[in-house]
């Protein structure tokens, strides 16, 4: 069962992030707002062309090209850590790997990914980000720990 459950994860990632990506482009238009916290919080739907933070806009190639490298970096990564034995960080990149199979799906079929959640001056993102995101920051903050924990074993 333990190795079926990264691919479990991802397909759940990917769906949900499909799905509100889907229900955004069907209600809304590019550039429409809904407020959902006030000023602060809404929902905006913009087609980014680039990767995080709208780099490399325009240009489909690097960006297809980055996020390759970064599927194939994480799952890479999660079939080795996993036949380790270990668990965690397999699991934290299994996020990374999902959001950026997600956003790739986008560039692919579209040519742009679907950002909808708009928090204050801070940049526009969808459910794939936050799983590349906080799979990354999980992870290395998990990373440092477990070499801390090694170091000391030493």
């Amino acid at each position: 069962m333990k190795r079926f459950i990264y691919p479990l994860i991802a397909a759940l990632v990917i769906a949900l992030d499909q799905f509100t990506k889907y229900l955004v482009r069907a209600s809304m238009q590019p550039g429409d707002r809904i407020p959902v916290i006030g000023d602060w919080m809404s929902i905006y739907y913009v087609q980014n062309t680039g990767t995080a933070f709208s780099m490399f806009s325009g240009n489909q190639f690097v960006t297809v090209f980055l996020t390759s490298a970064l599927i194939i970096f994480c799952i890479g990564f999660i079939i080795k850590e996993a036949r380790d034995g270990k668990m965690l960080v397999p699991l934290l990149f299994t996020f990374v790997a999902a959001g950026g199979i997600s956003n790739m799906i986008d560039r692919l079929t579209l040519g742009f990914a679907t950002d909808m959640i708009s928090c204050g001056s801070f940049a526009v993102f969808n459910v794939a980000d936050i799983g590349v995101t906080c799979g990354c920051i999980l992870a290395m903050i998990a990373l440092i720990i477990m070499y801390k924990d090694e170091e000391k074993e030493a």
